[in-house]
């Protein structure tokens, strides 16, 4: 990190300064079970002043323990008589904090990532500590490529626990339903840097103008072949300060969400019905493909929902969309048969966007995985009826598990009146697997380039009976 000795007005040193604000979110991610997304977005707003390379260290920081976390303290444990299990919190944080600027950051020498640390512990209460804290830290730099992980032959999950930070349980089941090649694979682009992708609003602004207003700000951008408006950003700094961005031009979303809004192909003058919809991209892509015709509804289940999505609304500055707060297992009996096309993106375990929220991996459990999956079935037990006949439902998830994605697709055709309809009519041919022709598709992470995510399209029957 540069400018360590630069003063703030406060009196702190830059450097101890920003390792504290990363302490601070990680106490309330690792300790206090918050979510990260939310953490991180709320200390970046109010440390707006700090410069991009500071935001960007502490982001980094904090980002990486959270991922790393297991091999972090598997790490510490190696060289520590006092197991991380059992120290005090702020501690353990610091320490995994040092470890992490040790094994990942190369900007950091060790000597600044240790003395930082036992700055830390003395600043936060705990100067009887920063002995152990530096003899910890000082052992790891000697030796942390002494460090034997599980055998991988023997044990692949203990091995994969701590290589990829994963808990035994997902790479077990990852294991079961991909084999070894494919979930490593997928392990290893849980831990991957990706670029960020937003949708252009091309009802209201052509791509080329949105790719000159953000060369203009020294943004690069480069299309994402055959998905219209779709682009990876590089080289900005905080996203509300991308003019393109502020006047509703761009929607962050990923190229796996955009598909899912193709396969819903709204035509223009349609009544589009999105069920789970916050933060609300998959009713923003709808109301953009209806051209300003028609109208979208977008559904989500508490008034902080669909506070997101009304934002994203405002910022847009579409004028066929609009949001409320509905329960999705509830029937609302005035929209029965009223949907030409239903979106449901369903809660789900998100064990396809892991790396993008990795405290993900270590909130879900099997128990909770398997109530999802009946989640699921409630929910499209009520909103298949939202659909008209010879309308579209449209299911999705971010996940990658079998039992939430073709199980529950293959039980929905099998028990209401719809039948899968080809997604090989409208989405690029390079996303293309042996389901698609089936109206599934099943993405991984690491593979084309997207999330893990499933979509599964399906066509109503002319019969309005179940």
């Amino acid at each position: 990190m540069t400018d360590r000795g630069k003063k703030r007005p406060g009196g702190l040193d830059q450097s101890i300064n920003i390792r504290a604000v990363s302490l601070s979110c990680l106490l309330r991610i690792l300790e206090q079970g918050e979510y990260s997304h939310v953490v991180l977005r709320e200390e970046l707003e109010k440390y707006r002043h700090l410069e991009k390379r500071d935001r960007a260290f502490l982001t980094r920081l904090t980002e990486g323990v959270v991922e790393r976390l297991y091999e972090l303290d598997y790490t510490i444990d190696w060289f520590s008589k006092i197991k991380t299990e059992k120290m005090k919190p702020v501690i353990r944080e610091i320490l995994r904090m040092g470890v992490y600027q040790i094994l990942y950051m190369d900007a950091v020498p060790d000597s600044a990532a240790c003395n930082e640390a036992v700055r830390l512990a003395q600043k936060k209460g705990f100067g009887s500590l920063k002995g152990f804290v530096n003899g910890v830290l000082r052992a790891v730099s000697r030796g942390s490529g002494e460090v034997a992980l599980p055998d991988k032959k023997l044990d692949f999950p203990a091995y994969a626990a701590v290589k990829y930070s994963m808990p035994v349980w997902i790479t077990k089941k990852l294991l079961e339903e991909y084999g070894e090649e494919r979930a490593e694979g997928m392990l290893a682009a849980g831990l991957s840097e990706r670029p960020l992708t937003v949708r252009c609003n091309l009802s209201r602004i052509s791509l080329e103008a949105v790719k000159t207003s953000l060369e203009e700000q020294g943004i690069r951008a480069e299309t994402i072949d055959g998905i219209p408006g779709a682009l990876e950003i590089h080289d900005f700094d905080m996203l509300p300060e991308i003019d393109a961005f502020s006047k509703g031009f761009l929607q962050v979303q990923d190229v796996s969400s955009m598909l899912a809004g193709l396969a819903a192909a709204p035509k223009e003058g349609d009544f589009v019905l999105d069920v789970c919809a916050a933060p609300g991209g998959k009713s923003l892509h709808a109301a953009d493909l209806l051209h300003g015709t028609g109208r979208v509804e977008a559904q989500d289940l508490t008034a902080e929902k669909v506070r997101l999505i009304e934002e994203n609304i405002g910022r847009s500055r579409l004028t066929n969309l609009s949001a409320r707060v509905w329960d999705a297992l509830v029937l609302d009996k005035n929209k029965v048969a009223s949907a030409d096309v239903v979106i449901a993106d369903l809660p789900c375990s998100g064990m396809g966007i892991i790396g993008r929220k990795s405290d993900i991996k270590y909130k879900m459990t099997e128990d909770i995985q398997r109530e999802l999956v009946m989640l699921q079935r409630r929910i499209l037990d009520v909103i298949w009826q939202y659909v008209k006949p010879g309308g579209r439902l449209v299911y999705s998830t971010c996940t990658v598990f079998s039992s939430e994605n073709t199980e529950n697709a293959d039980w929905f055709s099998e028990n209401y009146p719809f039948y899968p309809e080809s997604l090989e009519e409208i989405l690029p041919e390079r996303f293309f697997t042996e389901t698609t022709g089936q109206g599934k598709l099943q993405l991984l992470p690491g593979e084309k380039g997207t999330d893990g995510f499933f979509i599964a399209r399906f066509r109503r029957k002319e019969s309005i009976h179940k």
